[in-house]
């Protein structure tokens, strides 16, 4: 296995699948951050099942969408983010 890396994955155009890619990352032992990106996550069982799994993955979720009860990334939070990864995966 090779070494361990912190990601960031952009949820921009399909926010579930983000979310199942950001989950499967960890078991590499690769950090991973989660940003979701351009409109409000929606609000379905699937998506439900996809936090629970990000959270016993120790997955951070944020948004760059306000009001959505999640961390919410300004565009210098967002650069920072792309600043500290070693690479960023957009979905």
């Amino acid at each position: 296995m090779g070494a361990q890396k912190h990601l960031v994955v952009l949820g921009r155009c399909d926010h579930t699948e983000a979310m199942r890619v950001a989950a499967g990352l960890t078991i590499f032992g690769h950090t991973v951050r989660l940003i979701l990106m351009t409109e409000p996550v929606a609000d379905t069982a699937e998506n439900a099942l996809q936090v629970e799994t990000l959270e016993l993955a120790e997955v951070a979720i944020e948004t760059t969408v306000p009001d959505q009860g999640l961390p919410c990334l300004d565009v210098a939070g967002l650069g920072a983010a792309f600043a500290e990864a070693d690479a960023v995966i957009s979905l």
